[in-house]
C-alpha cells in the first residue's frame, strides 16, 4: 500500500528566509584578529616595522590604543 507523500512546490515560501548568527559567529572571527594584531603588536618582532615608518607609525598608535 503506497502512502501519501507531501512535496513543497520549489517556488512556496513561508514569508521569507530569517538568518540569525549566533553570538560565537561573530565573536570568533573578532578573537582570532584581535589575537593575530597582538601578535603583530609584539615589540620583540618591532624590527621588522621599523624599516617601513609609516608602518610603524600605524602600528605603535595601535599598541597605545589597545593598551587602554
Amino acid at each position: 500500500m503506497s502512502a501519501p507523500t507531501y512535496t513543497r512546490h520549489p517556488r512556496s515560501t513561508r514569508g521569507g528566509v530569517d538568518i540569525r548568527l549566533p553570538w560565537w559567529a561573530l565573536a570568533l572571527p573578532v578573537l582570532a584578529f584581535v589575537a593575530l594584531l597582538l601578535l603583530i603588536l609584539n615589540p620583540a618582532d618591532a624590527h621588522a616595522a621599523a624599516e617601513q615608518p609609516a608602518i610603524s607609525h600605524l602600528l605603535e598608535r595601535l599598541e597605545q590604543l589597545t593598551a587602554r
